[in-house]
């Protein structure tokens, strides 16, 4: 069960100022969700409405699954296909390192919320920030990774035992890679 989930302080760029046609409702993320992670709308709504509140609409979205573990150094590799409205879906990879406080292994499906993205090109880089987590057996939790403007939000269900908090970044990709850095 999830204990809690540090979230990374980020600006709510351009969450106020969104058309009403830019990016994807709370209603098309949750429903999204649901299906992909396999659960009621309602246990995935609470943690999607804090994140709506804060940062807006995102303007694509990642689903996917991943694999992590970590003895004070971490490493998490995943894959998954990143949805947008107007230019297509677009698979991607991603890997990273992390360093902290953090003991444990997971296996998790992921959808990751992406903000303020220009053109698909933009989310190949590196996403820094700070993640916490405390369970056993199973768990759902998110955390907030920047770069520049750029905002994504991994939202993590999964099976396994993790116990920490750490600092690392994601790394996406749109091929495959091993090297986490």
């Amino acid at each position: 069960m999830l204990l809690g989930a540090v979230l990374l302080a980020a600006p709510a760029a351009r969450a106020q100022n969104q058309a009403p046609n830019d990016g994807y409702t709370m209603d098309e993320i949750v429903q999204a969700g649901s299906n992909f992670f396999g659960m009621t709308s309602e246990t995935l709504a609470t943690g999607i409405e804090r994140i709506f509140s804060s940062y807006g609409r995102p303007n694509g979205y990642v689903l996917g699954e991943e694999g992590s573990g970590a003895i004070i150094g971490g490493l998490t590799y995943g894959e998954g296909t990143l949805y947008t409205k107007n230019v297509g879906d677009h698979h991607v990879y991603w890997q990273g390192p992390s360093l902290g406080w953090d003991f444990g292994a997971q296996g998790s499906k992921v959808m990751i919320l992406v903000y303020n993205l220009n053109s698909v090109n933009d989310i190949y880089r590196r996403f820094a920030g700070i993640a916490g987590s405390a369970y056993v057996v199973a768990g759902l939790g998110f955390n907030v990774l920047g770069n520049q403007d750029i905002l994504i939000v991994p939202i993590r269900t999964g099976v396994g035992a993790r116990l920490g908090v750490n600092f690392g970044y994601l790394k996406l990709t749109p091929s495959p890679t091993w090297n986490p850095f």
